[in-house]
């Protein structure tokens, strides 16, 4: 059913949930796992000009550490990417290029902690994706399974 499940993370604790239960997905469907990071050029756009190449660097350096957490978290084999440029596009752009079966992510990440309901990136991906997207919420301290 999922022979390749992509896993999109920017390394908040939001997301862990999301990495978990695809990760649980690849290994029952022994499907081939791609992770992403998306280093925001919003981000970088709107931080002063000659702060720019410095945020960039921070930027993708908390990326990669993401991308470590994922592989870290797991024995499965993982590939791995950062990519610059707009979230929503370079996550199904990717999705789509790797033929992916699955996209799946966290409904809110590091800027939406304080979103109603879908974070932007998220509803952006599910409207617009081709593939299915499973979105995973953190349990709030006070919920369990």
């Amino acid at each position: 059913m999922f022979e390749t499940i992509v896993i999109a993370t920017d390394g908040s604790e939001s997301v862990q949930r999301a990495v978990d239960v695809a990760l649980d997905l690849a290994r029952r469907f022994e499907a081939e796992v791609h992770t992403i990071s998306i280093v925001d050029t919003d981000e970088i756009e709107s931080s002063p000009e000659r702060l720019q190449d410095e945020m960039e660097r921070a930027l993708k350096d908390q990326a990669e550490e993401a991308l470590t957490d994922v592989v870290a978290s797991t024995d499965l084999d993982v590939t791995t990417s950062v990519r610059v440029g707009r979230p929503a596009t370079e996550i199904r752009e990717y999705a789509e290029a790797h033929d992916a079966d699955l996209v799946a992510m966290g409904t809110r990440g590091r800027h939406g902690e304080n979103r109603f309901l879908l974070g932007s990136v998220a509803e952006r991906i599910v409207r617009t994706c081709p593939m299915p997207v499973l979105t995973v919420r953190q349990l709030a301290a006070d919920e369990t399974l």
